[in-house]
Parts: C-alpha cells; sequence; structure tokens
C-alpha cells in the first residue's frame, strides 16, 4: 500500500526534514517532491516506495491511509542486500543529531563491500566526510590489511587472531548493531543508550591492548 501525501508532510513535520532534506535522502529532486506534496503530479509506485524507505530507515511508521509516527520499538532488524544500506543509512543520519566516535569491532571488510555497491561505498564515503566530529575505530583480524575505510575519518587497529569473532558489531550514537552473514546479510540495531554504552566500554578495553597496524600496498583506503 503506498503512502499518501499527507503522510509525506506528516513524516518530515515529525523528523524536522525540508524537502530538500528529503530529496537528499532519496535522489528525487526538491521541486517533484513539492509537486507530489501540492498534488501537481502523480508519482508511479517506485517513486513512493524510495520515499516510504527513505522515512522508515530514518525511524518513521505508517499507519493505514493517514497516520505516521516514530516507531517505537527499540530494536530494528535489517534483513537482505537492499536493507543493508539502509543500516548505512542509518549510521548517517544518527551521526548527524549525535556526532562522535563510531566503534567497529571483528570486522572483515570485505564481507561488508560484497553487500554494497561501488556507489554505495562512495556515498558513505561522502557522507562520513561531510560529517563534523566524526572518527571510525575498527578493529580487524591480525594480519587483514584490506582497510576499506578512508584513513581521514577512520582508525585501524588489529585484533590477536585467538581474540577475532566471526560476528561483529557496530557503536554508534546510542545504538548497537550486530551484524550476522549468511546467504544474505541480517543487521540488528539495538537502540538502548545502556546497551552501547557496555559495548563502548568493551571495545575500548580491546582497542587499547590492539596492535597498530602498518599500511601495506594490499590495503585498499578511501572507498567506504
Amino acid at each position: 500500500m503506498s503512502i499518501t501525501t499527507a503522510q509525506i508532510r506528516g513524516a518530515r513535520g515529525i523528523l524536522n526534514w525540508s524537502q530538500s532534506d528529503l530529496a537528499g535522502h532519496t535522489g528525487i529532486s526538491a521541486t517533484s517532491i513539492g509537486s507530489i506534496e501540492n498534488s501537481q503530479s502523480t508519482p508511479r509506485a517506485n517513486t513512493l516506495n524510495t520515499i516510504q524507505k527513505a522515512f522508515e530507515n530514518a525511524g518513521i511508521e505508517f499507519i493505514g491511509l493517514d497516520g505516521v509516527r516514530l516507531r517505537r520499538s527499540d530494536i530494528r532488524v535489517y534483513e537482505g542486500r537492499e536493507s543493508f544500506w539502509g543500516f548505512y543509512e542509518d549510521i548517517y543520519q544518527s551521526l548527524q543529531a549525535n556526532p562522535g566516535e563510531v566503534m567497529v569491532s571483528n570486522a572483515n571488510e570485505r564481507e561488508f563491500e560484497n553487500w554494497l555497491t561501488k556507489e554505495q561505498i562512495a556515498m558513505h564515503t561522502k557522507n562520513m566526510q561531510g560529517l563534523s566530529g566524526i572518527n571510525y575505530k575498527i578493529l580487524l583480524k591480525e594480519g587483514d590489511s584490506y582497510f576499506l575505510a578512508s584513513t581521514d575519518y577512520a582508525d585501524y587497529r588489529w585484533i590477536p587472531k585467538e581474540q577475532f569473532s566471526s560476528v561483529p558489531f557496530y557503536v554508534y550514537a546510542d545504538k548497537l548493531a550486530i551484524l550476522l552473514f549468511n546467504e544474505e546479510p541480517t543487521v540488528i540495531v539495538v537502540n538502548y543508550p545502556s546497551v552501547a554504552d557496555a559495548y563502548r566500554t568493551q571495545f575500548r578495553a580491546m582497542w587499547q591492548n590492539a596492535i597498530v597496524p602498518q599500511l601495506t600496498a594490499t590495503a585498499v583506503k578511501g572507498k567506504k
């Protein structure tokens, strides 16, 4: 079921987004969004789906034909290739409101790259570079020199091989994300400050004792 123009206006109001903000999250021009909201044009179904997905990634829930509200659940699950990019959009939107450190543990960035397009990787890099007060700290397995993030906003260290886990996690803003890579990726995001703080404390202890790697010719820089 497609969302209505009233729901679009309502969702923008809840998020305090301008038409230009919505354009930035969807790739649809602000002029086109204005025409849709004013009923001056009839949007295609895929256009409405794109708008709806952008709002849902920002925490909006649509109810019936005219209802809209912030999602009440503290847990969000992103499943599949298409939703995996939604997780990265959530990182960006969360950091816009709450800039700071992003902590990534037990990462194998080849797995992340498998589920993102080159355009999405470039967009995430641009988004992170455009924010102030952002720093990624990324823990890889000892010896892994495949660095996907740009070194102007990210630092890498190695976890000793015997301490490395195959289940990575992200901590950003007040959120903890657990990533599972099976046939398709699944990301479980818990929006609960005390849980995020517990993992943040654990990460800092791991970071302090981690190995500082040397950049090598096999390192890939500036893509994330």
